[in-house]
């Protein structure tokens, strides 16, 4: 297949000339970037009579709850040192929430209720790992969560009550077990298993019953169940066993055969849904090409938003949530330019009323424009992503920061990325590629990275930035890269194995030797290792190849100026292989700063330290690409 190269090149130059006629944007504080939003992680009540978001307290990240029908709210907690996780209604008057400690992956789970009264930690031991199986919406004092008590590698379900914190024994692992789901009722239906390349699909039609195995997928098919069929005995399924991209999928699992095919789409893999409150059932599906596209089975659903569309034209819009009689949404709209703002809208009168806005110090009129592009790789893949460029500016001759998503199994997506605006308004374009192993694409796509770390998946990267070049957007003196987590190793290979091409490189939660990295896999991971060892690479048989993808034994090749920043709790990335790269980099000649956080793990959460890294960065990257920097007035 031909891809028309040129012709996309030349649209992405006239739609950045166009906009070099209006004027370029005020280069705005790092605060405006990587502050707390203002509001976020809206959500309803139950009965949809409160509302609750989390908004800063002391600069860490609490909730608030209000009535849907007031315009003031009630802080109901009070966390200081880290920012709140996750949170969610577990009935009309509690919610429980989700903190870690300083990074390491540890959590507490914590009750309070809507007014902020009767708080309790309710974490049957300090130190492990939770996982929510069901909030059981028929029950109001209960909740079903999964929990490594007695073995870091296994998690046992255990029933909790919310407002004692008694906790019960409900199902233990036998030991193969990484995942559980209940059906509609809070009975647990289903087990996943895992030797760490196949994963096993068991299913047991009540509580009394034992499990069964009714299904086996090897490394790279997907057969993930994600709900019930309104009959309670057929299972809704991702899959994409017998096929390339994943489908949404009707699945009898006493007969063990697939009944019919919900949705599929021969663009992108199907596996998000939908799910009325109401009935339990799917209503519709969102899957992404370049952006995010609906396809609805309930009139319903799909009259909601394209009522909400003709409200809110120009944006994205995602239904945040609920009520369970449908009456009233929680409306998240957002675009390239506009991190998001919420309304709530009800659905019998039509009326909507705007909520908040994440980040309303940011000017959309100041951002720039995220457009998508493809290119071809050199051994014929069709390679996507997005390029933003500085607003103002015709793209011919930019300085660019090339930003590897993290991951690796995940993409880039269009919308708001406060990384891109932030560097766009300091002067440069960003290219973001989803090379291969990037999901969403397809299994053919996605295993086409399995053991290329360093090597093709890297090369993906690397004729990206040769594209821009031969499109003359970049400036082939002012290249530099920059990543987070698998991106911030991306920027290590970049600058170890093409030395060459970049001007300077900002690693961030990067992680640099493989054979620790697989090493140090923690032991909550440990059903995954195979499957670690499958795509990535095994220690004892593929050693020479994890070498070579190594950016730490390879620090003999950097040439240019590094900046690396981490958490010395960080589970995933060891701080004396970072220490030590950075030691031996420096040795050479070569600048290197460091940033290391000891109260951070992987990647900054709080604030302030986040303000810090950015801050840097800009400068960093400012004394080696000619970036703009902030300075007061």
């Amino acid at each position: 297949m031909r891809y028309v190269r040129f012709y996309l090149a030349a649209l992405l130059l006239l739609a950045a000339g166009c906009d070099s006629l209006k004027t370029t944007a005020p280069v705005l504080p790092v605060e405006d970037f990587f502050k707390n939003p203002e509001k976020a992680a809206f959500h309803l009540s139950p009965t949809g009579e409160y509302i609750s978001y989390v908004a800063p307290y002391q600069s860490r990240l609490n909730i608030f709850v209000q009535k849907s029908t007031d315009t003031t709210a009630t802080r109901i907690t009070d966390v200081t040192e880290s920012d709140i996780d996750k949170y969610f209604w577990v009935n009309k008057n509690r919610l429980i929430y989700i903190q870690d400690d300083k990074g390491n992956e540890k959590y507490r789970l914590i009750a309070v209720n809507y007014d902020g009264s009767s708080m309790l930690d309710i974490t049957p031991k300090q130190d492990v790992s939770i996982k929510i199986i069901s909030l059981l919406e028929n029950d109001d004092d209960h909740i079903l969560a999964a929990f490594n008590i007695e073995n870091e590698r296994l998690f046992d379900v255990y029933k909790l009550n919310v407002y004692t914190g008694e906790i019960e024994l409900y199902q233990k692992n036998p030991g193969t077990v990484i995942g559980w789901q209940s059906d509609k009722n809070g009975n647990l239906r289903i087990a996943i298993t895992s030797d760490g390349v196949n994963t096993g699909l068991l299913y047991r039609s009540k509580e009394s019953e034992k499990f069964s195995l009714i299904q086996i997928s090897s490394s790279g098919d997907d057969f993930y169940p994600v709900g019930f069929a309104p009959d309670d005995k057929h299972l809704y399924i991702a899959s994409n066993k017998g096929r390339d991209k994943t489908a949404i999928i009707e699945f009898d699992p006493i007969a063990k055969t697939e009944t019919s095919v919900l949705y599929e789409n021969s663009a992108a893999d199907v596996y998000h849904v939908i799910t009325s409150p109401k009935t339990n059932d799917i209503v519709g599906v969102e899957y992404f090409t370049s952006h995010k596209n609906y396809k609805f089975f309930s009139s319903f659903y799909e009259k909601l938003f394209e009522e909400l569309k003709l409200k809110l034209p120009g944006y994205e819009l995602e239904i945040s949530d609920i009520s369970l009689d449908e009456t009233t949404a929680l409306v998240k709209a957002y675009s390239d330019k506009s991190m998001g703002k919420y309304y709530l809208y009800e659905a019998s009168s039509g009326d909507m009323k705007f909520l908040a806005e994440l980040t309303p110090w940011l000017n959309e009129s100041n951002m720039a424009s995220m457009k998508s592009i493809s290119y071809v790789s050199r051994d014929g893949l069709k390679i996507t992503g997005y390029l933003t460029i500085p607003k103002g500016r015709k793209a011919v001759n930019l300085p660019v920061v090339v930003k590897p998503h993290g991951g690796p199994w995940a993409r880039d997506f269009w919308g708001f990325d406060e990384e891109a605006q932030f560097l766009a308004n300091r002067g440069y374009a960003v290219l973001e590629v989803n090379y291969r192993g990037s999901t969403g694409f397809g299994k053919a796509f996605h295993q086409a990275g399995f053991r290329e770390w360093g090597d093709k998946m890297q090369n993906d990267i690397t004729d990206g930035v040769r594209w821009l070049i031969d499109q003359k957007i970049a400036d082939s003196t002012r290249i530099g890269i920059y990543g987070y987590s698998f991106g911030g190793y991306a920027a290590l290979a970049g600058l170890a194995f093409t030395p060459d091409l970049y001007k300077c490189g900002v690693s961030y939660a990067g992680l640099a030797n493989l054979f620790s990295y697989l090493d140090g896999i923690p032991p909550q991971w440990e059903s995954y290792r195979e499957m670690m060892y499958h795509m990535v690479g095994n220690p004892k048989t593929d050693s020479l190849q994890l070498y070579n993808a190594s950016p730490f034994f390879h620090h003999a090749k950097f040439k240019a100026p590094l900046f690396i920043a981490m958490g010395a709790n960080d589970p995933r990335v060891p701080q004396k292989d970072i220490e030590i790269l950075a030691a031996k980099v420096k040795k050479r000649g070569i600048y290197v700063e460091y940033m290391v956080k000891g109260d951070e793990g992987h990647g900054y959460r709080k604030e302030e330290n986040r303000l810090e890294f950015y801050s840097k960065m800009e400068k960093f990257l400012a004394r080696y690409l000619n970036g703009k920097v902030y300075k007061k007035d």
